[in-house]
């Protein structure tokens, strides 16, 4: 049968990769420090240090390729029999099935394929996230206030958890400016692809005429780097503001003048803090979110000194968008570096965003890209 031949076809050319992906995951090395930490967790004064035990938890955790590679080898499998089976028995009744398993194996595959390219210093760790609505007033903060949903949603479908660090209402809707830290294992190795500016268009609710406008935000991403970080901070190279909290985020908020706000006047980088119940804790915070900021533009300024590549545009405007929004008059989203596209604008609202996710991680990563270069209509 021909569909059997196909499906042996693709199914071959599954047969190299998993072998690479078995050793991109070093899994005996895996099995053999699983052994080790589940040897610790079983000695009595285990949890006497919960510092180090949340570690070796955490470690643990992380190492759940083995079980995802063995769900994978075992479907490959299930698949090889399926059809063997089937061409033996000259069963036609089979190929729905195979054609069902062979999608899930697929899917499966990419899954794990994307985490392959995670590979980046801070990858692994939580990613702090910051919107700030740019050119087009209360549509850009209304426009604002969209992204972070589509971004909590994303978080909540892939298990991660949201902390609201600083947040800032629109003067008559939506979000001026919103920093959130998504916690979960990779979540800057996934987000660190949503950084730039996002393009918004479509007919305005807020304009009486009902005319088709543009909005833009942008996306700043970092890791939470938990380690200190050896960068210099010159004290008179600071300036720090204290203010009240504003928005969601505790029982203190709006009480006290917790909130801070530390300003490097060398770089003009500005971060801030209200969510921690203290003014101390938020300033610790914030100049942890500074050292990681600083020590990412030095690395950048280091990689752009050794290609000689240009550093990337900042101004929130026409021409610097990353990805485009179009509600109006027809529907589309697509990303103007990797040209991953798709039509489907209410499912990339409510947190479908993988498909850029993984077309940028594979675009930095392998050089490959969704089709060919081209903009998109105003």
């Amino acid at each position: 049968m021909v569909e059997l031949d196909q499906f042996k076809y693709e199914l071959n050319n599954f047969k190299e990769p998993l072998v690479e992906v078995g050793i991109h995951f070093d899994l005996a090395n895996k099995e053999q420090r699983i052994q080790e930490l589940e040897r610790e967790m079983e000695a009595p004064d285990f949890w006497d240090n919960p510092e180090k035990s949340q570690e070796s938890m955490k470690n643990l955790k992380s190492m759940n390729d083995i079980a995802i590679y063995a769900k994978l080898k075992d479907e490959f499998d299930e698949i090889e029999t399926l059809i063997e089976m089937a061409a033996e028995e000259n069963d036609e009744s089979l190929i729905p099935e195979i054609q069902d398993l062979l999608d899930d194996f697929r899917k499966t595959y990419d899954d794990i394929r994307i985490k392959t390219l995670l590979s980046g210093e801070y990858d692994k760790d939580n990613a702090i996230v910051t919107l700030h609505a740019g050119a087009g007033g209360t549509e850009s903060c209304d426009w604002a206030g969209m992204l972070y949903r589509m971004y909590t949603r994303w978080a909540d479908k892939h298990g991660f958890a949201v902390d609201v660090l600083d947040y800032l209402d629109g003067d008559e809707a939506g979000i001026k400016s919103v920093t959130f830290q998504v916690n979960g294992e990779n979540a800057y190795g996934y987000l660190k692809s949503e950084k730039g500016v996002h393009r918004l268009v479509r007919i305005s609710p807020f304009n009486a005429a009902g005319k088709r406008q543009t909005s833009f935000v942008s996306c700043d991403v970092m890791p939470d780097i938990e380690e200190d970080i050896d960068i210099e901070i010159r004290d008179e190279d600071l300036r720090i503001d204290t203010y009240r909290s504003s928005g969601a985020g505790g029982q203190h908020i709006n009480k006290t003048s917790s909130a801070i706000r530390i300003t490097h006047l060398p770089t003009n980088i500005v971060v801030q803090c209200q969510n921690e119940r203290s003014q101390h804790m938020n300033k610790d915070k914030a100049m942890q979110m500074l050292k990681a900021k600083l020590y990412l533009l030095q690395q950048q300024e280091n990689a752009e000194k050794l290609s000689g590549i240009r550093g990337e545009v900042k101004e929130i405007g026409w021409g610097n968008q990353i990805r485009s929004y179009v509600m109006q008059p027809y529907t589309m989203v697509k990303d103007h570096r990797t040209n991953a596209e798709t039509g489907n604008v209410d499912s990339v609202m409510d947190g479908g965003i993988d498909l850029f996710i993984n077309a940028y991680l594979k675009w930095i990563t392998l050089g490959e890209s969704s089709g060919e270069a081209g903009d998109m209509p105003d």
